[in-house]
Formats: structure tokens, C-alpha cells, sequence
């Protein structure tokens, strides 16, 4: 028998196909004022909290808006992408019903902003399957470092080593092993550059919950 009790779920890019929504806020933002997006500085924001990016953003455009509105002007973007056009992964709904029907508890630990995360889980009738929805917001770090995850896991009430993370960025896995929690990690077309480092240091690597459905993975990586 599975010694591991509960999931514990990203949000962005493992169970909901939204992580082009940001490449597109970026555009959009930055192209609706005249300036043209680079690499430089997509990939320096990714990762930031939105109040360190908006900061960022401010201080590189010489932009006369404050953090908080820079801020809400991007979530405001995001939120109507959320809401009207993300959706779930594939086999996803199929995969969280056999957990619920395991009795497995069931979580998310996420970096996304609730203002956003509502709207989604909504529109895909997702919100049902969550015992405990959580933010690195909370505990002030990001998914490079375990709090998040051991968070959630006080949350939901289980021992840490008898939790399983399902990422899809290295930083997830690196964060969620450094907690004592067995890692799958989900592919995600934004992730293609990271598939080799996500194997190497996943406890299990997919490319859809497809496979969650045909394997028993619960028991496969106990």
C-alpha cells in the first residue's frame, strides 16, 4: 500500500494550459506604449513577485505609474485571459476525480494571485476538487525554497514525506524535494528547454496526465 496521502498541484502550466498569458500580458503592456519586448526582459521578470517586476519595469522605462498600478493594470490583463480563454490540461478533471476517489487530500501550492486563480478554477469547474489552495505570497519566497511546499502540506494536514508535487518548472521540483516530497514532473510546452534537467531530478517525469490515468504512479514512486 501507497504511503503518500496527499497532491500537491501547481497551478500554471501543470493543470491549466495558461503560461503563454504572461508572454502576452508582457507584449501587450509593453507594445500598447511603443517599446519593443526582449528577451532580456521577459526572462528577467519571470519569476519575480508582481510588486519586484512592476518596480523593475518602472525603473527600466522610466514609467510615471506606481507599483500598485502597474501592478493591477497587468492583472487586470491577465484576469480577462484567465477567465474567458484559459483551460484545463487534458485528463486533468479525470485525474483529480480518481484522487478524490482514492481519498487522497488534495492541494495547491501556487505563485499565481487569487484575483486570478478564482476566475480560472471557475470557469473549468475545477474549484470542487481543492482541500487547501495556498500562495508563495503567504510565505514570502518562491518555489525555489520549500516553504511553500511544507506550507501546504500543514495545511492539509500530512506529513511531508507522504506528499507528492506535481510541477513543471525545475524550480518547483528543486523546492519540493528540498521539502522531502517525491516529485512528478508535468510537461508543459513553455518547459522545453528544462525537459532533461526535469528528468534528471523529477522522482517521475510525463507528458500528460494521460499517463497519470494508465499508470499507478502512487504507487510506483512510495
Amino acid at each position: 500500500m501507497s504511503k503518500n496521502k496527499a497532491a500537491i498541484f501547481d497551478l500554471d502550466g501543470t493543470i491549466i494550459d495558461s503560461m503563454y498569458v504572461w508572454e502576452k500580458v508582457d507584449r501587450d503592456f509593453l507594445t500598447q506604449r511603443g517599446i519593443p519586448v526582449t528577451k532580456e526582459y521577459t526572462d528577467t521578470v519571470r519569476g519575480m513577485f508582481f510588486e519586484t517586476a512592476a518596480q523593475y519595469t518602472i525603473d527600466k522605462y522610466h514609467f510615471t505609474e506606481s507599483v500598485e498600478e502597474i501592478v493591477q493594470i497587468w492583472l487586470d490583463m491577465a484576469r480577462y485571459e484567465y477567465e474567458k480563454n484559459v483551460k484545463a490540461k487534458p485528463m486533468v478533471h479525470e485525474y483529480l476525480r480518481e484522487l478524490k476517489n482514492r481519498r487522497i487530500k488534495i492541494g495547491m501550492a501556487t505563485s499565481s494571485n487569487p484575483y486570478l486563480l478564482e476566475p480560472v478554477l471557475c470557469s473549468n469547474a475545477l474549484e470542487c476538487y481543492f482541500d487547501e489552495i495556498c500562495y508563495t505570497s503567504e510565505v514570502g519566497k518562491n518555489k525555489a525554497f520549500p516553504d511553500i511546499y511544507l506550507y501546504t502540506a500543514k495545511k492539509l494536514g500530512v506529513n511531508p514525506q507522504h506528499c507528492v508535487v506535481f510541477e513543471d518548472i525545475p524550480e518547483g521540483i528543486c523546492g519540493a524535494s528540498k521539502a522531502g516530497m517525491k516529485t512528478v514532473a508535468v510537461f508543459d510546452q513553455a518547459s522545453t528547454e528544462n525537459i532533461t534537467t526535469l528528468k534528471e531530478n523529477a522522482d517521475k517525469f510525463v507528458m500528460g496526465f494521460d499517463e497519470l490515468l494508465e499508470v499507478d504512479i502512487w504507487n510506483e514512486i512510495s
